[in-house]
């Protein structure tokens, strides 16, 4: 895939092969996109944890890996089903040098056709409400949003799955 600047990603499922990884990713990000991301401190790193987010069943948990020339990962996106059916969680991380160039929004799109696949209807959100990346890109897919004590909540509609065009990751 071909970025906004020029630069080229491969998108791939994140895989259980990922989790060292990731894991050195988690440890070595900025503080402030680890806060952003999870709205707080981040988890200890621990094997369970990795485990968790790789070991995935691309239906109800799904994530996506973006990848560099080089094949370093880049920025990962994954969505979980919630207790409510049809309604699925998402979340989005890009490396600062990768921010702005389309990528977060093409990751979506990615995984809003796979959810759609899967018979999700709806993506929730959560971001610190200052957090106007996020905020733009979820107004920009015609999120209802719900702001409170800094946090915001959106909720994003999905359209149905087109049969005719199927992903090149799933």
């Amino acid at each position: 895939m071909c970025l906004r600047d020029g630069r080229v990603v491969v998108v791939t499922r994140l895989r259980p092969a990922d989790a060292g990884e990731l894991g050195q990713a988690l440890l070595d990000s900025d503080r402030e996109t680890l806060y952003r991301r999870f709205c707080g401190p981040p988890p200890k790193v621990t094997p369970g944890l990795l485990a968790h987010l790789t070991e995935l069943d691309f239906d109800r948990r799904y994530a996506l890996v973006a990848r560099d020339e080089a094949g370093e990962g880049v920025a990962i996106a994954r969505y979980e089903a919630t207790s409510e059916p049809g309604v699925a969680e998402i979340a989005v991380v890009v490396k600062p040098g990768w921010r702005q160039v389309g990528l977060a929004s093409a990751l979506v799109t990615k995984l809003a056709e796979a959810a759609s696949r899967h018979g999700f209807r709806e993506f929730t959100a959560t971001y610190l409400a200052d957090n106007r990346a996020v905020a733009d890109l979820l107004d920009l897919a015609g999120a209802r949003q719900v702001i409170a004590d800094g946090i915001a909540d959106a909720v994003v509609r999905l359209s149905s799955p087109s049969p005719e065009k199927p992903s090149t990751v799933d």
